[in-house]
């Protein structure tokens, strides 16, 4: 929702349907929980963390809207 009413584009890949996937995000983001949230390359962590990020004026510049 926060992505979307700030009209950025993302991909929602679901891992709960391909091991593959889950084990690249698993180690990516050395973590087991989903979500897990990447823009580009930086892994953000789950959605309170990008609600914090967004609070704290962090969100926009890593999105490219600042």
């Amino acid at each position: 929702m926060l992505l979307n009413q700030k009209g950025v584009e993302f991909d929602e890949l679901r891992v709960d349907t391909d091991p593959a996937l889950r084990r690249e995000m698993e180690t990516r983001a050395h973590a087991t929980s989903v979500p897990q949230i990447f823009i580009g390359e930086h892994h953000v962590g789950g959605c309170d963390d990008l609600f914090a990020l967004d609070r704290n004026g962090e969100l926009d510049p890593l999105l490219g809207l600042r």
